[in-house]
Parts: structure tokens; sequence; C-alpha cells
């Protein structure tokens, strides 16, 4: 008998993980920190901090899962599925857009309702053909997946979007000027946009065919035959989430009389993120004046020193 044995027959071994694994894996991310801050790339800060929120984040989300996958339960399942909509929605509307346009998140949120839970019901129970298609191990990673490029989707688009319609660069002419004079010869505002839309989309949708077009490898029947499966649901679900989105903002940004409403985008930070700007910077703030106490540099020390800049500088013109 041979000593070795067939792939197919080796017993497999699941590798036990410890936090260990993940801080020698997060030696990575500093290291490309640190490339950021020698090369002044500038990218070096929003590195960490997104590594930093996805431990935290993977960290809660893994002892609710660990109770969800334990149970069982459809409805702690879907509840999940909302969360990861809900999540995906903040995401895609605060951090990946730029700018925002009214009523941005109940909108995306709703795209991604639309697109994400139908096709991920369908491809589990048909395409992949799980019973029930509700199981926790198989569903919910089906939604992570579709929604975490349904995200990036969105971002590609809607900022190119919102940058067709603010800047104007000249001597070229802009696609805001195309859509003005499209409107101005009566063509309705989506035959307008649809130039702005038909681009969008193609950006958004370019990593999810790369994606495709180098799916398989050596991988043995049945995985690839998966991934194929999950690649198109992740296509499919990408494909009608961004077209949704596109067509609420398009809609929002020209409005039913034909007009561009460029009132209607917001270039500031999200709400939430000015006042954490503005609690940092009152920390700030108190941590100097308290550190100006501690030293003796207060206001009555600052008034002394001005004196008695003031006092030699008298002396000396005297002299």
């Amino acid at each position: 008998m041979s000593s070795f044995l067939a792939p197919q027959d080796k017993p497999s071994h699941s590798t036990e993980l410890t936090p260990l694994n993940v801080a020698l894996a997060l030696l990575f991310v500093v290291f490309d920190s640190l490339l950021s801050v020698t090369l002044g790339l500038g990218i070096a800060s929003s590195l960490l901090i997104a590594a930093s929120r996805c431990i935290l984040q993977l960290s809660v989300m893994g002892l609710v899962l660990e109770k969800v996958f334990a149970t069982g339960n459809i409805f702690g399942v879907f509840g999940i599925a909302a969360l990861l909509n809900f999540l995906g929605a903040i995401e895609a509307t605060f951090n990946k857009s730029k700018r925002r346009f009214t009523n941005m998140f109940p909108l995306v949120l709703l795209s991604m309702l639309c697109s994400t839970v139908p096709i991920s019901i369908i491809g589990t129970q048909f395409a992949m053909n799980q019973r029930p298609f509700w199981q926790p191990d198989q569903f919910v990673p089906i939604v992570g997946m579709i929604l975490g490029n349904a995200i990036s989707a969105i971002g590609v688009s809607m900022n190119y979007v919102q940058k067709e319609f603010v800047q104007v660069v000249l001597p070229r002419p802009h696609n805001r000027d195309k859509i003005e004079t499209y409107l101005s010869f009566g063509a309705t505002r989506f035959e307008a946009c649809r130039p702005i839309a038909t681009e969008a989309l193609k950006l958004a949708l370019l990593p999810t065919i790369n994606q495709m077009s180098v799916i398989g490898g050596k991988s043995v029947t049945q995985a690839a035959m998966l991934q194929m499966i999950i690649m198109f649901m992740i296509a499919a679900s990408s494909f009608l989430c961004v077209s949704a989105t596109l067509v609420f903002a398009l809609s929002t940004l020209v409005d039913g009389s034909h007009r561009i409403r460029m009132d209607r985008l917001d270039s500031r930070k999200p709400l939430f993120y000015r006042w954490r700007d503005q609690a940092g910077m009152a920390v700030w703030r108190g941590i100097k004046k308290s550190g100006r106490k501690v030293t003796g540099r207060g206001a009555g020390g600052e008034a002394g020193s001005e004196e008695e800049r003031q006092g030699l500088l008298g002396n000396q013109e005297s002299r």
C-alpha cells in the first residue's frame, strides 16, 4: 500500500486561527501604511482606520453570527441580512460617495434590498440547489459577498455622476453642458442623462466583469461551478443595484420640470462626521489648555511675558 494518499483521499484538517494570526496578517496593512508615509501617498490613516473598523465589525458580527448559526432560525437569518444591507447602505452613502443627493441613504438602502435579497434567495434555492435556502452558513456569506461588490459599484457610479454634474472642465465640452443642451431641445431627463448613466454603469461593473473573466483556475469541478454561480449572482445584483441607484440619483438631480438641481447635491461631510470633528477639536483645545495650566503658561503668564517683552524693548530704545 502506498504511503501517500491521493489528493481526494487525504484527511482535511481545519486550522484553528487565533488573534495572533490576525495580528500577523495586520502587519501587511502596517507595512503598506509605512510605505505610504515614506512615499507621501497620504493613505496611511485611511488604511489603518479601515483595518480597525474591519476588526471591530467582524468581531461583533462573529459573535452574533455564531448564535444565529447555532439556532438556524429563519428570522435571525433575515435579520442579519437586513442588518448587512443597512450597514452597506451607510458605507455606500457616507463613506464611498464624496457627495450625497437628497434622500440618498434610504434610496440606496431600497436599491440594495430590492437587488441583493431576491437574487440571494433565488440563487441559493435554485442555482445552488440549497434546501432550505436560508441555511445560515450558506445564505449569510452569500449576502455578504454580494453586498461587498454592490457597495463598491455604487461608490464608483455615484462619484462619476456627481463629478460630471459638479466639475466643469474647459475647453472640453462637459456632460453637464450636454445635458442642458439636450433638455433645451426637448429631451426628457432620462434621455439627456443616458450618456452619464451608461458610462457610470460601465465603470461600476468593470471590476466584476474582470473577475468573471479570470474565474476558475485549478479548483475542483464543484468548487469551480460554485464560484461561477456566486460570480453570476454578484454581477446580476450589482447591475440591478447600480441601475436603481442611478435612476434615483439622476431623477433627483434633474427634476420633473427638466431642470438641473444642484441644490439637491450636498458636498459637506456627513452630519455625524462633522460632530466627530467638532468633538475632536474640543478635546484637543481642552488638552492644550490643560497643558498650558500645568506648565504655567496660562492667560496670565502670556500677558506677563508680553509685558516683559515690551519693557525690554523700551529699555533698549532708551539706551
